[in-house]
């Protein structure tokens, strides 16, 4: 049987990598190739959706899967887990399967899980994002899903240790995690987590030097799961995280039965775009 895919955002370049993907895959063919500005009615037909927008558009696309009942995998940024709250009941009464990838790549997955395990150990946390200076939202979701883990992981040890927050320099607190986002040409993608105590610093870093390579087989993964081919996801279920689906040897919290952590109506990100 074969998986016919709709991916909105395919002329961006996360969208250009996930077409190559689906187009190489076998038991899948390219239904739609959507841009931000696309009628939605151009789901109409599809088994599986693939949203690759940004942020102001995307949470208008899971929308739009769910009043299709068709199943969604969101790989565009904004989607904390407050945000994705909004959209939950949504996605249960409809029935279908949708999965929020902040990064689909192994390396940051395993960042991110590492940062959560040495959380609890040090009162001091502090993230830095860089991207090329085309990405229009910030702080990224790599760095936000990095955070809510950090925080959820310290549910008995408390907020990390952040003075002086009320300063703008000191970063955007997500989840008490200050993250600070630089946007500038000569990089892909990389985030440090400093993690500090007394008399000692932890710093976790990941770099993305080839996007393609490097999502790719995150992607086949997630593109398998939810059409059913591996062991995946449940109807009517919510899936944050390609760690869902890999065993790493590292216990993440899952944010399925927790409450969302209020960002003070900024949800992780400002999700509006800020150019083309």
């Amino acid at each position: 049987m074969t998986t016919r895919v709709a991916i909105v955002g395919a002329t961006g370049k996360l969208g250009g990598i996930i077409r190559d993907v689906v187009a190489a895959e076998p038991g899948f063919e390219i239904h739609a190739e959507l841009d931000s500005r696309s009628a939605m009615s151009a789901l109409d037909g599809a088994d599986l959706v693939v949203d690759a927008t940004i942020p102001a558009v995307s949470i208008d696309v899971v929308r739009a899967a769910a009043q299709r009942g068709i199943d969604i995998i969101v790989g565009t940024s904004g989607w904390s887990a407050e945000r994705i709250a909004r959209v939950r009941p949504e996605i249960q009464q409809a029935g279908i399967r949708a999965v929020f990838i902040p990064n689909f790549s192994l390396g940051s997955v395993i960042g991110s899980a590492l940062s959560a395990a040495a959380a609890p150990f040090f009162p001091s946390i502090e993230i830095i994002e860089a991207h090329r200076e085309t990405k229009i939202d910030s702080p990224s979701g790599t760095a936000v899903r990095t955070a809510e883990l950090i925080s959820a992981a310290r549910a008995d040890a408390g907020p990390v240790a952040a003075p002086h927050v009320d300063q703008r320099a000191r970063g955007q607190q997500v989840a008490s995690v200050p993250i600070h986002s630089l946007r500038r040409p000569g990089v892909v993608a990389s985030q440090d987590v400093v993690l500090s105590g007394p008399g000692e610093t932890l710093t976790l870093t990941h770099d993305t030097i080839d996007p393609a390579a490097a999502y790719a087989p995150g992607i086949r993964l997630v593109l398998r799961a939810v059409a059913g081919r591996v062991a995946g996801v449940e109807p009517g279920s919510v899936v944050i995280g390609l760690d869902t689906f890999l065993d790493i040897g590292i216990r993440l919290p899952s944010f399925a039965d927790q409450a969302p952590v209020d960002e003070g109506g900024v949800p992780g990100q400002v999700a509006r775009a800020t150019g083309a």
